[in-house]
């Protein structure tokens, strides 16, 4: 169980830390590759990419500054990585909610979600997480380390039944869901 000083440790660690880049940086369209006949997508998620908002962002994206749409009944590998290297991060495919949770819940798919999921994985740590996307409507691709996901640490999921190919966004207007 985490206490309060965790995250205040967390928050000290944030603010302390480089702001290298004070904006996210832009859509790589090679984060996603598409098997259109296999309807696969696969999405190449990293924790900590750049030093926005602390690291404690996901692509260089926080607050839901990216959104990936994916259609209705198409399988999603999350490839992830923990480029951070001071906090460890995890990855869940959670229900929209709005406040973010401050501790990981049970995932919105069947197994959409990082091993060590409380606990986060170290920095240069992979998993693949794998799901069918089999639900229409809004999720939040959420770190699932007490603390990171309401410091910011969440990106935009939509399965959409009238999409015919997986893309990348950016969000409109970042914040709360």
């Amino acid at each position: 169980m985490r206490h309060s000083w965790f995250l205040a440790l967390l928050a000290a660690a944030a603010v302390g830390r480089s702001a290298a880049q004070t904006a996210p940086q832009p859509i790589d369209p090679s984060w996603v590759t598409v098997d259109s006949a296999k309807k696969t997508a696969d999405f190449q998620l990293t924790a900590g990419r750049t030093g926005h908002n602390g690291a404690l962002n996901f692509n260089g994206f926080r607050d839901g500054g990216l959104t990936l749409t994916v259609p209705l009944n198409w399988n999603v590998a999350l490839h992830f990585l923990n480029h951070d290297g001071m906090l460890p991060h995890s990855a869940e495919v959670i229900g929209y909610q709005n406040p973010v949770p401050t501790n990981p819940i049970p995932p919105a798919f069947d197994r959409a979600a990082t091993n060590m999921l409380q606990d986060g994985l170290t920095a240069g740590q992979t998993d693949i997480v794998k799901f069918l996307a089999n639900r229409v409507g809004l999720f939040l691709i959420f770190c699932g380390v007490p603390g990171h996901g309401a410091a910011g640490m969440w990106i935009r999921l939509k399965v959409d039944s009238t999409a015919s190919a997986p893309t990348l966004s950016a969000t409109p207007a970042p914040g709360k869901p």
